[in-house]
């Protein structure tokens, strides 16, 4: 019987988790048609990955777990809209007012003891059109990033720019509210046009100039609509900030951009992950800090 030498032999293809790839996945027979599950994952590689990362993705790539975070946090933020529009008391459904402002969901700047508000003010929306374009844009961006990336990373990156939204609101805009996942979603936004430009040589030239106009024209959009929410409309009440808008992609472009781009790296081992979480505690730590001794809305 002939000797082998295991030190000699090729190693098993695995995840970047360690992981062995499916056999099916290593030895792929090029004469058998795709099923409509796997051209929509090269699709999806297209958009979401350079070129020499695609065949990785392809190898390892399945459906299940589902995108699961980003249709949950859809799906929640949708009920408590419903639940505002419907079974509170309200004027008009279109655009929400009074029962909004009562919710104890909404960051106010003279609620800011209740930390909780910092976070939950991502599941209340102030009209259809805001919901609206929230729910699309996560929808379409998160779940072929949730796809590509783990839930872990995007609910990771989606919940950085919620948090940063609301401190880095209640610093530049300390008089203002806030409501909707702009914070979030931007977020997402952010990480993923870091990525495209970044790539932009390894994709396919049409698409990565499409991508890119695309993200610049939504972003140009809601940004105006955010400006004229809170300086056009001098209606009484309070007035929405838009600074979680600015943080939210600031979070996006370096949180995001690592967690997005360090597809079959170690995160810890990524000395831009640390740099990004220390950066992000100091900022923590000094928007509490501002807000218990500093801020003008005592």
């Amino acid at each position: 019987m002939e000797n082998i030498d295991l030190e000699q032999q090729e190693p098993f293809p695995v995840d970047r988790d360690g992981n062995r790839l499916k056999k099916e996945a290593q030895e792929p027979d090029g004469g058998r048609k795709m099923g409509c599950c796997e051209r929509f994952q090269q699709a999806v590689s297209r958009w979401m990955l350079p070129e020499v990362s695609r065949s990785t993705y392809l190898e390892r790539a399945n459906c299940c777990p589902p995108p699961i975070f980003i249709i949950l946090i859809s799906i929640a933020e949708l009920g408590v809209f419903i639940y505002y529009a419907v079974w509170k008391p309200q004027k008009q459904w279109v655009t929400l007012d009074e029962s909004i402002w009562k919710s104890s969901l909404t960051y106010k700047p003279e609620s800011r003891h209740e930390a909780w508000r910092f976070v939950s003010y991502m599941f209340v929306h102030a009209g259809v059109e805001h919901i609206l374009g929230n729910l699309l844009m996560q929808l379409l961006l998160g779940i072929p990033l949730e796809l590509v990336h783990k839930g872990f990373e995007v609910g990771m990156v989606y919940l950085a720019g919620v948090i940063a939204g609301s401190l880095a609101s209640s610093i530049f805009d300390p008089f203002s509210a806030l409501v909707g996942a702009s914070g979030g979603v931007y977020a997402l936004i952010g990480g993923y046009f870091m990525n495209a430009v970044v790539n932009f040589r390894e994709m396919i030239p049409l698409l990565g100039v499409f991508r890119i106009l695309a993200i610049l024209l939504i972003v140009g959009v809601d940004f105006g609509f955010a400006f004229y929410r809170r300086f056009g409309n001098q209606n009484e009440g309070y007035q929405v900030s838009f600074v979680a808008h600015f943080a939210g992609i600031v979070a996006g472009m370096t949180i995001g951009y690592v967690f997005f781009s360090a597809y079959d790296h170690k995160l810890l081992k990524d000395p831009r992950f640390w740099i990004c979480i220390v950066g992000f505690i100091v900022f923590f730590i000094f928007a509490v800090l501002f807000n218990i001794f500093i801020s003008p809305a005592q």
